[in-house]
């Protein structure tokens, strides 16, 4: 038994299934399912019972996951027993990202509880500002492009002497009513679509995508937008990964898929306190 195959099945059960898992792990759906597979050969026992929308742990499954996620707590600990790292890291998160980066917090504060983190929040538009007027030291935000090495292609970026981590790349689909085709359409603009406020990453990622689409709803929820769209009020662009949390919609993809780039923003001489919040984040 190996700690990655206790990290998978903690990230199905929490997810709430393989592609949502394999999107927080940054891996395939396969690649997921086959250590699931293996693993519950090994224990002689299935942890999950596959549903047609979700995925549910069984009564050994139930049992088992509270001693996984013991044993990561653990290696996690024994890791930061060897290099402890303290100190303060300003943490700018802007709004709409739509990524549960309250799990590597929560992580970051088992391996290493000497580390101090302050969240703001930073609208997209200011992530770089804020991190070059060290009003925060890290900011997660949307990345419109990197370059070949991990780097900002950002002129201010690279003028301000600051760094981007690529933390996570997918793509934006069209998220729809259950049912219909699977396929998205490469023209918005006769579409009625939900969309989230200006200053918000998905908004600011979708709008540089389909700029012009029609706008007919705006919401700050991700869940009031899943609602509207069960309706059959409106579609929405979201990252895959968002998407995936609701099983019951139409995820439609386009022929030409968007970007969708999740990335850390930071000074490059980074301090050991922000390479400990990066290396969790990523």
């Amino acid at each position: 038994m190996e700690l990655r195959q206790l990290a998978v099945v903690v990230a199905v059960a929490e997810e709430g299934g393989f592609t949502a898992a394999a999107h927080r792990l940054r891996t395939v759906q396969s690649t997921v399912s086959t250590v699931v597979r293996a693993l519950e050969r090994d224990l002689g026992t299935p942890l999950f019972r596959r549903t047609t929308h979700r995925v549910e742990l069984t009564p050994a499954g139930e049992a088992f996951l509270p001693a996984a996620r013991a044993a990561l707590e653990a290696a996690a600990r024994a890791r930061a027993a060897v290099s402890p790292v303290s100190g303060r890291v300003r943490l700018g998160v802007c709004p709409g990202l739509l990524a549960d980066w309250h799990r590597a917090l929560a992580a970051l504060r088992h391996v290493h509880p000497g580390l101090a983190v302050e969240v703001r929040q930073v609208p997209a538009c200011d992530g770089l500002r804020a991190v070059a007027k060290s009003t925060v030291d890290v900011v997660l935000t949307v990345v419109a492009a990197l370059g070949p090495s991990g780097g900002s292609r950002d002129d201010e970026s690279a003028v301000s002497g600051l760094a981007t981590t690529l933390l996570a790349c997918e793509e934006l689909v069209l998220a729809t009513a259950p049912g219909g085709s699977p396929s998205a359409p490469a023209d918005l603009s006769e579409l009625s679509l939900v969309d989230f406020p200006p200053g918000w990453a998905v908004r600011e990622a979708v709008d540089r995508a389909f700029p012009g689409r029609r706008l007919s709803l705006e919401v700050d929820d991700l869940g009031v937008a899943a609602g509207l769209l069960r309706a059959g009020l409106a579609a929405c662009v979201l990252p895959s990964s968002a998407a995936a949390r609701f099983p019951d919609l139409t995820v439609r993809r386009f022929d030409r898929p968007p970007p969708w780039q999740l990335g850390a923003v930071h000074r490059a001489d980074v301090s050991p306190a922000v390479a400990a919040v990066l290396g969790q984040l990523g």
